[in-house]
């Protein structure tokens, strides 16, 4: 069969090689086809001979008539003897076998055909060894790239992680205690305006408290009143516990939204000390100013027991647990040494603190930098000591 030659000019060599193959595997494949059918038809009129020639005249007779009866002649009107229907199935039999043959022969002729001659049956085999060739170069040269680049970059991921590494152990060190502050608890929250947005709020939360003493120390001339100077929220209860003096009215002590007024008087812009003590025992409450005792009441929320889980905001009113709050009654000055302990602590104690002969951090809500973030522009600056907040009194 003569190769399709190519639009623009004439095949080369191995492609007309390719395209006579190619034609070629087909028309073997097509013979094969033809073959195997009339293989079919052979097996099956040698069945149909077998069957005639074991069987008797009469039987045979039967049979065929049988066959004819029906309507199932597939060899045409065979005559009635049985020796004529034997007779004109061997000579069918010999035609296909002289068929087949011719067909074997065909395909001989087409095999021996396809040989190639020896010179290009070498150059092809010379020029597939050669791409054979070429195409283990390129792998072997894709496996060094490969491996290459697995080196690179394990090195870099090395020199990242070395890095990570030294970063993590400075924050860590930095965590420790290199505090901008002496020390953890010497410093101060500057809330220098009356907005609703600077604010300071206490990580840790309560636990759920019988009594509760409350000390810090806070400075502010603002007037009408401070402020609020912290708040306790919890849900279904905003106003859990709260200190504030807002527009004239004295300052004012809220547990479970119940109000007790206090005989504070610090608006004076020095430094003072505040100690509040609760129980929920009869709702006992005492209010200490710079050491001494100024008041005292009950029947404030009697048996009520402190909420735990709520939010704790320096310096803003909370009418819902952390937020909406209300400029009016926020808190503008500085405060230090807030600290909460779970039991009403002794007048012993509280003069103790405010004369800084002792130091008691709260045991529930210590006044620590890492436990207090500020928000809305509020700061931290470090503290006056102490004695300089004695000297200021």
């Amino acid at each position: 069969l003569p190769p399709v030659p190519m639009q623009g000019g004439a095949l080369p060599p191995e492609e007309e090689l390719k395209a006579t193959v190619l034609q070629l595997r087909e028309t073997v494949l097509q013979q094969k086809e033809t073959i195997g059918s009339q293989r079919e038809a052979i097996r099956e009129l040698t069945g149909k001979l077998s069957r005639c020639e074991g069987a008797d005249g009469r039987s045979a007779t039967g049979t065929w008539k049988k066959e004819l009866g029906k309507g199932k002649d597939t060899m045409g009107d065979l005559p009635r003897d049985p020796a004529q229907v034997i007779d004109q199935l061997s000579r069918t039999m010999q035609t296909l076998k002289d068929r087949l043959e011719s067909l074997e022969h065909q395909l001989r002729a087409n095999a021996s055909y396809a040989a190639l001659p020896n010179d290009l049956r070498e150059m092809l085999q010379r020029r597939l060894g050669d791409l054979e060739r070429q195409l283990l170069s390129k792998v072997a040269e894709l496996e060094d790239e490969k491996s290459l680049l697995h080196n690179e970059t394990s090195a870099h991921r090395q020199k990242t992680e070395t890095a990570l590494n030294a970063l993590l152990e400075r924050v860590s060190e930095l965590e420790k205690g290199n505090s901008a502050f002496k020390s953890p608890d010497e410093f101060k929250v500057s809330l220098p305006l009356r907005t609703n947005y600077l604010y300071g709020k206490i990580k840790k939360t309560l636990p759920e408290l019988y009594a509760f003493t409350v000390c810090l120390w806070l400075r502010s001339s603002a007037s009408p009143g401070i402020g609020t100077p912290f708040s306790y929220a919890v849900p279904g209860q905003a106003n859990e516990i709260v200190l504030i003096e807002w527009g004239n009215n004295p300052i004012e002590l809220l547990i479970n939204d119940k109000v007790a007024q206090l005989p504070l008087f610090i608006s004076d812009g020095k430094w003072h000390h505040i100690c509040i003590t609760w129980t929920t025992r009869d709702g006992m409450w005492e209010a200490f100013q710079d050491g001494e005792k100024l008041g005292t009441g009950e029947n404030l929320a009697p048996w009520h027991p402190i909420k735990p889980g709520g939010v704790l905001i320096l310096g803003q009113e909370q009418d819902t647990v952390g937020g909406r709050f209300d400029a009016t009654q926020a808190f503008v000055g500085e405060m230090s040494q807030f600290n909460i302990w779970d039991r009403v602590l002794r007048a012993e104690d509280i003069m103790n603190i405010a004369n800084c002969s002792t130091n008691m951090p709260g045991n529930i809500i210590p006044w620590v930098d890492n436990n207090v973030d500020v928000f809305g522009g509020a700061t931290k600056w470090p503290v006056e000591t102490c004695e300089e907040r004695l000297l200021d009194l």
